[in-house]
C-alpha cells in the first residue's frame, strides 16, 4: 500500500442530512480518519470511488469537499496508516456475540437461532468487506461462527441426513410400484414433500412408515432421506431433489419450482417468495395432527395447490 485515496472536508453545519449520509457513507465504506476532516482509503478499495460520489455531494450541499491521492513515503506511514483499518476490536466485539448466541441457541428456538446465526454472519460479511489488512482477528471471528453453525446444525438436525457425494443416475421407475417407503418419524418439510412427490408421480399405491431410526426400517421398504437411505441428500440437493432426478421428473417446471421452495425452509441458501406461506401452512397442519399418516395426508393437500398453482404459470 504506497497510495491511499482520501477525502479532504469541511461539511456544512446547517444542514444534518448532508451531516447524516455522509458520516454513514464513511462508515460503510471502511475509512480510516487521518485527521479531523481526512478520510483516507486504499486506492484500491472499493469504496474509493464513493468518496468522489461524495465529494460531489459535498459541494452541491454548500460544504468544502476534495479528494486527492497521497503517496506514502515510509515504512513508518505505512505502519500508522495500516493502524487506522485495524478491525480486531471489532472482530472481538462480533466474537463475543457469537458466544452470547451460542450460549442461547437451545433457548431460542430453530427459528429465532436460526435468523440469529445468519445475523452474525452477514454482519462478519460486511466486516471482511472493509477489513483491508485482515489478520488473526479474522481468522479467530470465523471460526467462531463456523462452530457456532456446528451448534445450530447439531441442536436442530433432529437426525437430518449428511449429504453424500454419490453420482446421481437415472432408476426405473417399475421397480419402486407398490412398495413400502420408509423415513423419519416426525416429517418435516423434505420428508412431507419428498412422501408427496413419491404418491403423486413415483408410486401411486406407496405405503408410508416412519421410522424412529435407520435400523428400523422394514427390509424390504425404500428408504428415503436418512442416513444410509436409497433417496436422500447428495452434495447440495435435498432429497426432494434427489427424487426429482433419479426418477427423470426434473424437467417440469412446476416440479423445479417447488423444489426450490422445499430446499430453501429445509437447508436455506436462495429466499424463495412463497417459501414463509407454505411454512406456515405446514406449520398449522403439524399442529392439529393427530399423526404422521394425518400429517401427510394434509399436506398432500398443500403440495396438490402449489403445485398446480406453479403449472398455471409456467403454461400463462
Amino acid at each position: 500500500m504506497n497510495t491511499l485515496s482520501a477525502l479532504v472536508l469541511s461539511l456544512p453545519t446547517h444542514n444534518s442530512t448532508i451531516r447524516m449520509r455522509v458520516w454513514r457513507a464513511l462508515k460503510d465504506t471502511g475509512c480510516g480518519v487521518l485527521r479531523d476532516g481526512v478520510y483516507v482509503l486504499p486506492e484500491d478499495a472499493a469504496g474509493a470511488a464513493v468518496l468522489r460520489k461524495m465529494e460531489t455531494d459535498i459541494q452541491t450541499a454548500g460544504g468544502f469537499a476534495m479528494t486527492v491521492d497521497l503517496k506514502l513515503k515510509s515504512a513508518a506511514q505505512t505502519a500508522a496508516v495500516r493502524e487506522l483499518f485495524n478491525r480486531s476490536a471489532d472482530y472481538g466485539a462480533l466474537t463475543q456475540k457469537i458466544g452470547t448466541v451460542s450460549k442461547t441457541l437451545l433457548r431460542l428456538g430453530h427459528r429465532k437461532a436460526q435468523t440469529a446465526v445468519q445475523r452474525l454472519q452477514r454482519s462478519f460479511d460486511k466486516l471482511s468487506e472493509i477489513d483491508f489488512f485482515p489478520g488473526q482477528a479474522k481468522l479467530q471471528a470465523a471460526e467462531a461462527i463456523a462452530a457456532l453453525k456446528r451448534s445450530l446444525q447439531e441442536a436442530y438436525s433432529c437426525g437430518e441426513p449428511r449429504a453424500s457425494r454419490k453420482r446421481l443416475r437415472l432408476v426405473d421407475k417399475t421397480r419402486y410400484q407398490k412398495r413400502v417407503w420408509a423415513t423419519r418419524k416426525a416429517p418435516w418439510v423434505d420428508r412431507l414433500a419428498s412422501a408427496w412427490l413419491i404418491k403423486r408421480f413415483v408410486d401411486r399405491d406407496a405405503r408410508f412408515v416412519w421410522i424412529e431410526s435407520p435400523r428400523q426400517r422394514p427390509r424390504q421398504a425404500v428408504g428415503f432421506d436418512f442416513d444410509g437411505a436409497e433417496f436422500s441428500h447428495v452434495d447440495n440437493r435435498i432429497t426432494f431433489e434427489v427424487l426429482l432426478t433419479s426418477f427423470g421428473l426434473d424437467h417440469d417446471p412446476a416440479l423445479t419450482a417447488l423444489g426450490a421452495v422445499v430446499h430453501f425452509l429445509d437447508v436455506g441458501g436462495i429466499p424463495v417468495a412463497d417459501a414463509k406461506g407454505l411454512e406456515t401452512m405446514l406449520r398449522g397442519i403439524k399442529e392439529k395432527a393427530r399423526s404422521d399418516d394425518a400429517l401427510l395426508a394434509e399436506a398432500m393437500r398443500i403440495f396438490d395447490h402449489f403445485y398446480s398453482a406453479y403449472a398455471t404459470e409456467n403454461r400463462s
